[in-house]
């Protein structure tokens, strides 16, 4: 599967097949997280895989009660070490390049995902300090994005979105 066959199949999925993932699907994953563009090289990203049952339920209740995403063979939790970036760049990169790198690594994954013949969703709606509770993360770690993994199990159809030239200004 090329690139832009990835994006064109990209869609957030919320119903996942019994079935696991293969061992080799999680660290090639990870490979393109770690490949994501990231402010000065500084990496300050880091990845929480979860796949025991009882955590992965615990953060669906985090997350609004999105129990749906406890059914999903892997929940891979982006966070963000603001220790690191803020080491690089002050306030600025605790605060904006940290959000950044992140989200760029968590598109690597979904793409990945995708020319995997695996299906995600980018869950941003949860309470930080529990997931931080849960993963034991350090206080300077933030959970950014939570990616439910697994094979599909609904019929995705494709959402509307604006053309390029909509949303588009040339300046030459």
């Amino acid at each position: 599967m090329n690139l832009m066959e990835a994006i064109k199949k990209r869609h957030s999925v919320r119903s996942f097949k019994e079935e696991g993932i293969s061992e080799e699907a999680v660290p090639k994953m990870l490979e393109a997280a770690c490949l994501a563009p990231t402010a000065g090289n500084m990496q300050a990203w880091r990845f929480v895989v979860v796949r025991n049952k009882k955590i992965k339920r615990d953060l669906a209740i985090s997350a609004l009660n999105q129990m749906w995403m406890s059914k999903a063979p892997v929940i891979i939790v982006i966070c963000a070490d603001l220790a690191r970036a803020e080491r690089f760049y002050g306030e600025r990169g605790r605060t904006l390049y940290a959000l950044q790198d992140t989200a760029s690594a968590s598109q690597n994954i979904l793409l990945t995902a995708v020319s995997l013949g695996l299906a995600g969703c980018w869950v941003g709606a949860f309470s930080e300090p529990r997931v931080a509770k849960i993963l034991d993360l350090s206080h300077s770690v933030r959970p950014l994005a939570m990616l439910p993994i697994g094979y599909s199990d609904e019929e995705v159809k494709p959402s509307s979105r604006l053309k390029p030239e909509e949303v588009t200004s040339y300046l030459d």
